[in-house]
C-alpha cells in the first residue's frame, strides 16, 4: 500500500496527572476492561521479540455486537509510547496502526495523543473519511475515560475491589463448563436469579438482562456481555451495573488438573463514592469493599458449587 493510501486521524487531551500514571493504565492490558467502557475482554501474550500477542473484544455504542481484534504490541516505557498494529485482517482495513504517546507537561500534567494511521480494503463500504469520523470519535470517548482514570489514580487504588474465589472440581471441564455456559437455565438452578433474558445470535458472545437478588436481600436488574472461549474461560463486563458501582467485570476460569479441575470467579468491581449512602448513612469506602467482598463471593460460590456438583454427580461421584 502506497503512502498516498495511508490517512491519519489523530486526537490528544490533557489530562491532570503525571504522564507515567497516564502510560501505566494503557500499559496494563487486564485493567482495559474497568476503564474503557467498550472494552469487554483483553488478552496478552509475550513474544520472543520483546512486544506483545494482544487481542481486545470491544462493543461499538449502539449494537449488541463484540468485534474482536489481533494486534501486536509494542510498549516503549523510556519514551511513554505505545503503538499497536494489525496482526491479523480487521474489517475494512488493509493497514492499521494506533499509537499512544504521553507528553508531560510542566505543572504534573501531561498532553495523551492517540494517533490512527490507517489504509482500507478496496471492498471498503465506508469512505477514508467516514472511518476517521468514526475513529476521532471512538479516540475521544478513549481518552476522556483514560483521562478520568490518570487524574483519580489514587482514589481508584481504595475504590477498585478485585478477588478471585477458586473451587476443585472431580469431574470434566466440559460438564462444569455447561452449567456456567447455559445462562439462561440460571432462574430454575440458582436462588438467586430471578429472571434472565438471553441474546445470543453470534455463538459464544452473549447478552443478557439478570434479575438478582443478594444475600441481604436486595434486588438489581443488570445487563451483562460475555465471551465465552471453550474450554478455558467465560468473560463478563456488566454494561449496567448496580446503583453502586461505576464497573463490573470478571470471569470464570477452568483450569484442569491431575484429579479433575479448578473453577475460578474473579470479579473486579469498582465503587461509586457518591452512592455510599446506599448502604446506609455513615457508610465509609471501606466498608463498601467489605460488603461487595462477602455478597459478590456469596453468589459465586453459590454458581461454584453448582458446576462443581454437577460435574461430579456426571463423574459418578
Amino acid at each position: 500500500m502506497s503512502k498516498a493510501d495511508i490517512h491519519v486521524a489523530e486526537n490528544s487531551i490533557v489530562a491532570k496527572a503525571p504522564a507515567d500514571i497516564a502510560y501505566g493504565w494503557v500499559a496494563n492490558g487486564a485493567r482495559w476492561a474497568q476503564i474503557f467502557s467498550q472494552v469487554v475482554h483483553t488478552a496478552v501474550t509475550p513474544l520472543a521479540d520483546g512486544q506483545d500477542h494482544f487481542e481486545v473484544w470491544q462493543l461499538r455504542p449502539g449494537e449488541d455486537k463484540v468485534y474482536h481484534w489481533k494486534l501486536r504490541r509494542g510498549a516503549d516505557k523510556a519514551n511513554l509510547r505505545i503503538a499497536f498494529s494489525a496482526a491479523a485482517e480487521i474489517s475494512p482495513f488493509a493497514a492499521f496502526d494506533a499509537v499512544w504517546s504521553f507528553e508531560p507537561l510542566g505543572d504534573d500534567s501531561c498532553r495523551i495523543t492517540l494517533r490512527h494511521e490507517y489504509g482500507l480494503r478496496g471492498d471498503a463500504r465506508a469512505s477514508a473519511s467516514e472511518v476517521g469520523t468514526e475513529l476521532g470519535k471512538h479516540a475521544d470517548r478513549q481518552l476522556e475515560e483514560l483521562k478520568n482514570a490518570a487524574e483519580r489514580a489514587e482514589d481508584l487504588e481504595h475504590l477498585i475491589v478485585d478477588f478471585e474465589d477458586p473451587l476443585f472440581v472431580c469431574g470434566e471441564v466440559e460438564d462444569a463448563w455447561a452449567i456456567l455456559y447455559e445462562c439462561d437455565k440460571w432462574p430454575q438452578r440458582l436462588s438467586h436469579v430471578a429472571k434472565l433474558d438471553l441474546v445470543e445470535t453470534t455463538p459464544g458472545i452473549q447478552f443478557f438482562d439478570m434479575d438478582t437478588t443478594t444475600p441481604d436481600g436486595r434486588a438489581h436488574t443488570t445487563r451483562s456481555v460475555r465471551v465465552c472461549l471453550p474450554y478455558d474461560l467465560i468473560v463478563y463486563k456488566q454494561v449496567k451495573t448496580p446503583p453502586l458501582l461505576e464497573a463490573h467485570t470478571g470471569h470464570w476460569r477452568f483450569t484442569p488438573t491431575t484429579e479433575g479441575l479448578i473453577v475460578a470467579a474473579r470479579h473486579t468491581v469498582t465503587i461509586d463514592p457518591t452512592r455510599l449512602s446506599l448502604l446506609g448513612p455513615d457508610t465509609t469506602v471501606h466498608d463498601a469493599r467489605r460488603y461487595l467482598r462477602r455478597v459478590l463471593s456469596a453468589n459465586s460460590m453459590t454458581n461454584l458449587k453448582l458446576a462443581k456438583n454437577y460435574a461430579e454427580e456426571r463423574a459418578g461421584f
